[in-house]
C-alpha cells in the first residue's frame, strides 16, 4: 500500500501533467479542427441555458478556488485569516459552487443520454468525460462532511503542502497518508482528468483562457474603404 500511495501521489501527478501539456500541444499542432466543444445547442435549445450556465459557472469557480486555495502558501495569508476559517470558507463556497455545478452537469448528462437526436450525434468520449466529471463532483461533495469533522484546517494544510511540493518539484506524499478515502479517490480521479484532457472535448478550455488574452490585446485601427459610387 505504501508503494501504491507513493506512486499515485508522487509519480502519477507528473505523468498526468506531462501528458496534459504535451498532449494539448500535439493536438493543437496536428488536429486543430477537433479543438472544439461539439456543442449540441443547435439540435435542441430547451433547458440548455440553465444547465450550461450552472455547470460552467460552478466548475470555473471550483477550478479557480482549488488552484488559488491549494497553491497559496500558508505564510501569505496566516496574518489575515486562520487555517480553520479559510477551510470553513472553502467548505461553504465550494459546497455552493459544487452543488450548482452538479445540478447543471446532471441536466447536461440527462439531456445527452435521453434525447435521441443528441445521443445519436454524441461521441463516446463526450459521454465518458461527462460521467467522469459527474463522479468527480460527487466525490468532491462527499468530502465536505469529512472536512467539517476536521475544522482545525489540518486537512487543508496537508493538501496544500502536497500540491505545493508537486509544483516545486519536491514531492512528498507522507503528509496525506492519513487522509480519508474520499479525498484520495477525488485527488486521483482529478489527476486522471488532466491525463484524459488532451484526448477529449475538454481541450476547448484552452480556447476560453486564450479569449482572456484576446480581450486584453492592443487596440487595432480599422479604416473603412468607401467608394464614391453615385446613388
Amino acid at each position: 500500500m505504501n508503494a501504491l500511495h507513493n506512486f499515485l501521489f508522487t509519480v502519477y501527478p507528473y505523468i498526468c501533467l506531462t501528458v496534459f501539456f504535451m498532449g494539448s500541444l500535439a493536438r493543437f499542432d496536428r488536429d486543430q479542427y477537433t479543438w472544439k466543444s461539439d456543442s449540441s445547442q443547435l439540435l435542441r435549445k430547451s433547458g440548455m441555458n440553465w444547465a450550461s450556465n450552472l455547470f460552467h459557472g460552478g466548475i470555473l469557480f471550483l477550478l479557480m478556488g482549488h488552484t488559488v486555495g491549494m497553491l497559496t502558501p500558508h505564510a501569505l495569508y496566516e496574518h489575515f485569516i486562520s487555517a480553520a476559517n479559510k477551510q470553513m470558507v472553502a467548505i461553504v463556497a465550494g459546497g455552493i459552487a459544487g452543488s450548482l455545478c452538479f445540478v447543471g452537469l446532471t441536466m447536461l448528462l440527462w439531456r445527452r443520454t435521453t434525447d435521441p437526436r443528441i445521443r445519436l450525434t454524441s461521441h463516446r468520449t463526450d459521454l465518458a468525460i461527462l460521467w467522469i466529471l459527474w463522479v468527480q463532483l460527487s466525490l468532491g461533495l462527499i468530502t465536505l462532511p469529512f472536512s467539517l469533522s476536521h475544522s482545525d484546517g489540518s486537512v487543508m494544510l496537508a493538501l496544500s503542502e502536497w500540491a505545493q511540493r508537486i509544483v516545486t518539484l519536491n514531492p512528498d506524499a507522507s503528509g496525506i497518508a492519513h487522509l480519508d478515502w474520499p479525498y484520495k479517490i477525488h485527488m486521483v480521479l482529478g489527476m486522471t482528468i488532466f491525463l484524459l484532457f488532451p484526448f477529449s472535448r475538454l481541450v476547448h478550455v484552452w480556447s476560453g483562457l486564450a479569449s482572456v488574452f484576446y480581450a486584453l490585446r492592443p487596440y487595432q485601427v480599422v479604416r473603412g474603404r468607401r467608394m464614391n459610387v453615385p446613388k
